[in-house]
């Protein structure tokens, strides 16, 4: 996939956070050099091509009352793709990503509640009959990663 100049400029921009304002698409599309309705387009476009995943605000969902945990599990490669349509119907889970190494899957759970990881894990081995292995965050680290594209 190739973009353009501007969808660069706007994914380097994005990254830099959203002016708190009643209207941070003009402010931004403003510092870029272009009309509010190119900019929602261009996201628009970025967002059906794949080339955003999604966009959105960071919450700290610990501070809202809600909690969540990396998990994962060791799936059998010709069980691979059943099992992540298995993992994935679950609304609590946020990411979904494969890895090669012996636990090749790897999942985060996002809960409104904190015993909700559990039951939510426990689903999950209940209908895959595959252990997820909960990895619950001991301490956190801020490490503000931005890439120019």
């Amino acid at each position: 996939m190739s973009l353009s100049q501007l969808d660069r400029n706007i994914i380097n921009r994005w990254q830099g956070g959203v002016p708190l304002t009643a209207r941070p698409y003009a402010v931004m599309a403003e510092e870029l050099g272009v009309e509010e309705v190119t900019l929602l387009d261009r996201l628009q476009y970025l967002l059906d091509t794949g080339a955003l995943s999604r966009f959105g605000p960071l919450y700290n969902i610990e501070q809202l009352g809600g909690s969540f945990c990396l998990a994962a599990m060791a799936v059998p490669a010709a069980r691979f793709d059943e099992v992540v349509e298995q993992v994935n119907a679950h609304p609590e889970i946020a990411h979904n990503y494969q890895r090669e190494h012996e636990l090749n899957m790897w999942f985060v759970i996002a809960t409104e509640l904190p015993p909700q990881i559990e039951e939510v894990a426990q689903q999950i081995e209940q209908e895959t009959g595959l252990q997820v292995y909960r990895f619950p965050k001991q301490q956190e680290f801020f490490v503000e990663l931005k890439l120019t594209v």
